[in-house]
């Protein structure tokens, strides 16, 4: 499969180098200009492009940008896509934290809803719901215990399969988590969002989301996360986000 990224921050080079060890064809583009991407792309085999290219003949683009710089994105971003062009959103928001509030974000609406909005192009939610550090040491061939599980949000259903179908072959499962705007569900602050869940519990975390205190526990989490002791790890993190919402998982 021809992949674009747009950011090549912790997830989006992370993606980069997973899904080129997957043999897939992939360009990658951020706001700095190709020639500040050199190092990842001779690390990787990824083609490092100017942003305005990143799309032209992919079968899917990952967007991995923070939800504040959307609005910042060329206009014409897909003006050289397929229109079959699968898009994902990668992106979490963070008012206060990354970016300003976004006055539609607060008043509910799905944080992807609004980037599809912005990009003008329906978008599937994925790999929003795990660090870095996780998409990199902890993916497991299909049907290994304690493989971990990615929730996958959208309205087409062929889109759906195909990233989950990605998420497979760079090891973990792919949850069917609902339309778009069903994907608050694995957003900050829900139990489905870097609490590492294998399927079963993922379905129970999506399932037990609560839209109108999830805010206040992603800022809950930061706050714990801001008293950690130097030398933490990513694993105390994770640790954080299952004792916030009260998840005891065995693996």
């Amino acid at each position: 499969m021809r992949i674009g990224i747009v950011g090549a921050g912790r997830i989006g080079g992370t993606l980069a180098r997973k899904f080129c060890v997957a043999g897939h064809a992939v360009r990658i583009a951020n706001s700095r200009g190709a020639e500040t991407l050199a190092d990842l792309a001779r690390e990787t085999g990824a083609s490092a492009v100017a942003v305005g290219e990143v799309a032209r003949a992919a079968d899917m683009v990952i967007v991995a940008i923070p939800q504040g710089s959307i609005p910042r994105l060329p206009k014409d971003l897909f003006a050289v896509a397929s229109k079959n062009v699968i898009v994902v959103d990668t992106g979490n928001y963070y008012p206060g934290v990354r970016e300003e509030p976004i006055a539609a974000i607060e008043n509910g609406m799905a944080e992807s809803r609004w980037v599809s909005q912005m990009l003008g192009r329906p978008v599937v939610k994925a790999f929003n719901t795990n660090l870095a550090y996780s998409l990199t040491t902890k993916a497991k061939a299909s049907g290994l215990p304690g493989r971990i599980a990615l929730p996958v949000a959208g309205d087409d259903a062929r889109s759906k399969k195909t990233v989950i179908d990605l998420i497979d072959a760079v090891g973990f499962d792919g949850v069917d988590a609902g339309t778009l705007d069903e994907s608050w569900r694995q957003q900050p602050g829900t139990p489905a969002c870097c609490s590492d869940l294998q399927t079963n519990d993922l379905r129970t975390a999506l399932s037990a989301a609560d839209k109108a205190r999830a805010p206040q526990l992603r800022d809950l989490i930061f706050q714990k996360m801001g008293e950690l002791n130097e030398g933490f790890t990513m694993d105390d993190l994770i640790a954080i986000n299952r004792s916030v919402h009260g998840l005891v998982i065995e693996n």
